[in-house]
C-alpha cells in the first residue's frame, strides 16, 4: 500500500477564504492524484479547497481528508463520483454541487459495494449521498445538508437508496433538507441517526426487511413512513414535534408484517396514521410497548382496518387517543394497554383493570361531517357539547374500539418504568 501525502509541489496561487480559513490551491489537481493512485493507495489530502467534480474508478482506494481538505464540486454537477468497490472516503468537506435533479446531483454519487463514507460534513450540495444499485456500504457520522438557496420541497435527499441492499446507515446527521428516501431498497438498517427540520426523516418506497433503530427524528413534517414496505423491524426510536402538514409520526399505508416496538410518538398531530395497513389482512402489524402521547390523535384510521395488534401502549395526554375516518377501529386486536382515560378500578392488585376499556365518540361526530370544526376543539362550548352528549346522548356514539385488559398502571416492560 502507497500513502501519498499530498503536501508538496508548486502550489501557484493562494486564494484566502475568510469564512473557513482554508486556502484554494488553483494549480493542484485532485483528479490526476486518483487517477494515478493503485488500488490499495491510501491519500492523505492537506488543509486545502480542492476543485471537483472528482471521478474515482480504482477499488480499495482511500482519501482521507484529515478534517482539514475540501473538496468544491463548483456547481457544476456531483462533487465526487464513486464507481469501484472497497473505497472509502472520511473525514473531508463535499460542499457545492450542482442543482439538477435530472442528473442526480448530490455530494457523493456511490455506484459500488462494500464502500465507507465516514465522517464528511456534506452542505450546498442537493442530494447528499447517492447510493445506486450498490450494496453492503457503510454511510457513518456524516453531517448532511442540502442547497440553502431552495425551499424544503425543491431541496434534495440526505441519503438516497435506489435498488440497494444490506446497506448501514449509522450515526448520520441529516437537517434542513428534503426527505431521506429508501426506493425498492431492502435488508437495510438505520441506525442512531438524527433528522431535524425536514419533510420525512425516513421515507420508505416499495422496501421491505429493513430495520429502524435509535434514532432521533425532531421537528419535520413526518416521522418515518411506510408506503407499500413490509417487514420492516422499528425500534427504540424517539420521534418528536411533527406539526407542519400531516404531522404524523410514523404513516403506514398498504403495509403488512411490521414490528413497531418500543418507540415513543410524542407532542405529534398524529401519533401513528394508517391506510389500508395490513394490506395482507393475515399478516398483522405489531405495533407495542410504544408511547404515544401529547399528540392531536394518538392513532388515526384511514378506513375500517383490521388486523393490526396494539399491544401494552402508552397512550397519554392526547387530544383524541383513536380517531377512525369512517366508522370503527375495533376490528383491530387492542390488548392491555395503558389509556389515561380509562374510568374503572382494580380491586385485585393484578394491573389489570377490573372492566374494559370502551371508547366512543361523542362530539368528534361533528368531524364527519365538518372537518373544519376540529379547530375549536378543546372550546367551551364543545367541551360543554361533550359533556352533556356523555351525560344523555341525543345521538348514538361511534363505537370506536374495546381493550378487553387495559393496564391499570403504567408498566414499561422493555425500560422498567413505572407510572
Amino acid at each position: 500500500m502507497r500513502i501519498t501525502d499530498e503536501t508538496g509541489g508548486n502550489f501557484g496561487t493562494y486564494i484566502p477564504l475568510t469564512d473557513t480559513g482554508y486556502f484554494a490551491d488553483t494549480i493542484n489537481n485532485l483528479q490526476e492524484i486518483i487517477d494515478t493512485a493503485r488500488p490499495g493507495d491510501t491519500i492523505l489530502l492537506k488543509k486545502a479547497i480542492y476543485l471537483g467534480p472528482v471521478y474515482i474508478s480504482t477499488n480499495r482506494l482511500v482519501i482521507d481528508g484529515q478534517n482539514r481538505a475540501v473538496i468544491d464540486g463548483q456547481g457544476i454537477t456531483s462533487v465526487m463520483f464513486i464507481n469501484a468497490d472497497s473505497v472509502q472516503v472520511k473525514n473531508v468537506i463535499l460542499r457545492n454541487s450542482g442543482g439538477s435533479f435530472d442528473k442526480l446531483d448530490a455530494g457523493i454519487r456511490l455506484k459500488g459495494n462494500y464502500n465507507l463514507v465516514e465522517n464528511c460534513r456534506i452542505k450546498n450540495c442537493l442530494f447528499g449521498v447517492d447510493i445506486w444499485q450498490s450494496n453492503f456500504n457503510k454511510i457513518i457520522h456524516n453531517e448532511i445538508s442540502s442547497l440553502l438557496t431552495r425551499s424544503k420541497a425543491i431541496k434534495g435527499d440526505a441519503i438516497r437508496l435506489w435498488y440497494s441492499k444490506r446497506n448501514h446507515i449509522i450515526g448520520n446527521y441529516w437537517h434542513h433538507v428534503r426527505d431521506m428516501v429508501v426506493w425498492y431498497s431492502a435488508d437495510n438498517l438505520f441506525q442512531d441517526n438524527k433528522g431535524i427540520s425536514n419533510r420525512y426523516g425516513i421515507h420508505f418506497m416499495y422496501s421491505h426487511n429493513n430495520r429502524i433503530q435509535n434514532n432521533l427524528l425532531l421537528n419535520n413534517t413526518v416521522g418515518v413512513f411506510l408506503m407499500y414496505s413490509e417487514r420492516t423491524i422499528m425500534t427504540g426510536n424517539y420521534i418528536k414535534g411533527n406539526h407542519i402538514g400531516s404531522g404524523m409520526a410514523l404513516g403506514m399505508k398498504e403495509t403488512s408484517s411490521n414490528q413497531i416496538l418500543n418507540n415513543k410518538f410524542i407532542y405529534c398531530t398524529e401519533g401513528i396514521h394508517v391506510d389500508v395497513s395490513p394490506y395482507v389482512p393475515e399478516q398483522i402489524n405489531t405495533i407495542e410497548n410504544n408511547e404515544i402521547a401529547f399528540c392531536g390523535t394518538a392513532v388515526y384510521f384511514n378506513k375500517n382496518q383490521e388486523g393490526n395488534l396494539f399491544k401494552h401502549n402508552y397512550f397519554h395526554n392526547n387530544l383524541l387517543q383513536v380517531y377512525p375516518e369512517v366508522t370503527t377501529a375495533r376490528f383491530n386486536k387492542w390488548d392491555n394497554n395503558y389509556w389515561d382515560d380509562y374510568q374503572g378500578f382494580d380491586k385485585n392488585g393484578d394491573n389489570i383493570g377490573d372492566i374494559p376499556y370502551k371508547l366512543y365518540s361523542y362530539t368528534e361526530h361533528i368531524w364527519d361531517f365538518d372537518k373544519n370544526a376540529k379547530f375549536f376543539y378543546g372550546a367551551p362550548i364543545l367541551a360543554i357539547l361533550d359533556f352533556l352528549e356523555r351525560l344523555a346522548p341525543f345521538s348514538k356514539p361511534k363505537f370506536v374500539l374495546e381493550d378487553d385488559k387495559p393496564m391499570y398502571k403504567w408498566v414499561d416492560n422493555v425500560n422498567g418504568n413505572n407510572e
